[in-house]
């Protein structure tokens, strides 16, 4: 059996943990990797062509947020153009 003391000792340790880690510009860096990778995987799993320089846009996107965007626009996109359109742009008149 634990004791509280022991409880107590534990949990202070467990709280005290840093977590700066995970909104340092490293983690920030890691996560956008992520998505930009998720993004172009999920277009080309949809069939979208993506150019050479739409995948460096992707790539070169240091936004987690603005991936996630694109993220969400490419479920639907049939084109990058629509993924990279502001909202109220068609994808057609999208550059």
């Amino acid at each position: 059996m634990v004791s509280s003391s022991h409880r107590r000792t534990v949990h202070g340790h467990l709280m005290a943990f840093d977590l700066s880690f995970f909104q340092s510009q490293t983690a920030q860096q890691l996560r956008a990797e992520g998505r930009a990778k998720d993004l172009l995987l999920l277009l080309g799993h949809r069939g979208v062509e993506v150019s050479e320089e739409d995948r460096e846009r992707i790539v070169g996107c240091g936004d987690p947020d603005v991936l996630g965007l694109w993220f969400r626009k490419a479920l639907t996109a049939t084109s990058t153009a629509e993924v990279f359109a502001s909202d109220g742009e068609s994808g057609a008149d999208a550059g």
